[in-house]
This record gives C-alpha cells, structure tokens and sequence, in this order.
C-alpha cells in the first residue's frame, strides 16, 4: 500500500524580493554603513532599493525579530544599539552551542574548507588595511563554515542570529577596544586546522576556549567602564 499523497506538499527553498531586502539590509548594517540608533524609513528604503515598500516592511519585521533592528518611541524601527552587557550575553550563548556544532562538523566530515580558508584570506586583508567592516563579516563567514554543515538546524539558525548580533558588536562597539584581532586571526588557523584534521574534540576544546578569551575580554571592559563612571 503506497502513503497517500501529503495534503500540502513542499514548495521547495525560495529567495523572495522581502528575503533579497534584508540580506541588503543586513549587510549594510554589519559593515557599519547603517549606525545603531539610526532610524529607517520604509520609503526612503524602498526608494534607494529600487521596491515597493512590502517587501521593505517585511524585510524590517525579519530583522528585528532576529535582534538586528529594534522599535522606537515613536513606532519606527531603528539599527539596535548593543551595549557591552549585551555582547557579552552574545557569546555566552554562542558558548553553549557553538563548540558542539563546530565538533559534530569536525567529526562528519562535512567541513566547507574551501569556503572557511577563502574566509580568513580576506580577513588577513581587511585586518592589513584598517577595514572594520570587513573583517567583522570576513570573521562571521569563517565561524559560520565551522558550524553551518551541523545536521540540526535549529541549532545552526540560532547560531546565526548571534552571530549577527556579534558582528553588529563587533563594528559599532568593539573595534577601537580590542586590541586583539591578530591573536584571534592566529587562533581561526588553529581552528581550521583542527577541524581539516577531523579532530572533534580538539576543535570542540579551541572553539570553546576562542569564545571564553571573548567573554573574559568582555567582562574586563565592563569591569573597567564601571570603574571610570
């Protein structure tokens, strides 16, 4: 006996004008052209993209369910403006599922590399040339090949909502605090070299202790602000 015919069958993946929008969006707030705090305006939006204003609308309620954009007093939306406490409860997040992920990908066998090398070769060159913006995406792509290939893909989808919320911290809140980028660029190679090797719980171990350094950062330039006020 053959399963009956589902009632409503799979559409399959598509990439709609809304979806198009907030990549656009998106990339323009985590290479710092859009500031936190900085309004935006369906019209003027949807004017400079070339749309009608729905796709605007809905590219905006994405976003801001994803925690890159947040409402105002006055009904707007506007590019979230994320504190030190807030980025630092990023990367606690990120420390509970991050290293399992970037283990299980070790482990399968399923490691973009290509994609992952190609990452820090562009991050090399943004690091040389003073590009914030590009370093932060460049440093996003890098983590994303670490764990994108996971096979539960709840976890991958939260992984990349935080690690938006990362690069956002990263370009409007961190840059000129953290003097750090070259030891965290020798650690990314450590890293890629351990997951080409298939070594899971090395990886799992590297991508635990990255994220830890992050988070004892974090915590000092708190320590340290709370001090000066």
């Amino acid at each position: 006996m053959t399963d009956p015919a589902p009632v409503l069958p799979p559409l399959g993946r598509s990439t709609t004008r809304s979806d198009l929008v907030a990549v656009s969006i998106k990339s323009a707030i985590l290479s710092g052209r859009l500031q936190p705090d900085e309004v935006l305006v369906e019209r003027r939006l949807a004017e400079q993209l070339g749309v009608s204003k729905t796709p605007v609308r809905e590219a905006l309620i994405a976003l801001t369910s994803s925690g890159l954009l947040t409402p105002t007093r006055n009904r707007g939306i506007a590019v979230r403006r994320l504190r030190a406490e807030d980025v630092q409860r990023v990367y606690e997040m990120r420390m509970l599922v991050e290293p399992w992920a970037a283990a299980q990908v070790a482990g399968g066998g399923r490691f973009e590399a290509a994609d992952a090398r190609q990452a820090l070769e562009d991050a090399a060159r943004c690091l040389e040339a003073d590009d914030h913006g590009g370093l932060s995406m460049a440093n996003r792509r890098f983590h994303r090949c670490l764990y994108s290939t996971c096979s539960n893909d709840l976890v991958v989808h939260a992984l990349d909502d935080l690690q938006d919320l990362t690069a956002l911290g990263t370009v409007s809140l961190l840059w000129e605090q953290w003097p750090t980028w070259r030891d965290e660029a020798q650690e990314h190679h450590e890293i890629l070299a351990a997951v080409q090797d298939g070594d899971a719980d090395g990886t799992e171990e590297m991508v635990r202790n990255h994220i830890q350094r992050s988070i004892t950062r974090l915590a000092r330039l708190r320590a340290q602000a709370a001090t000066a006020s």
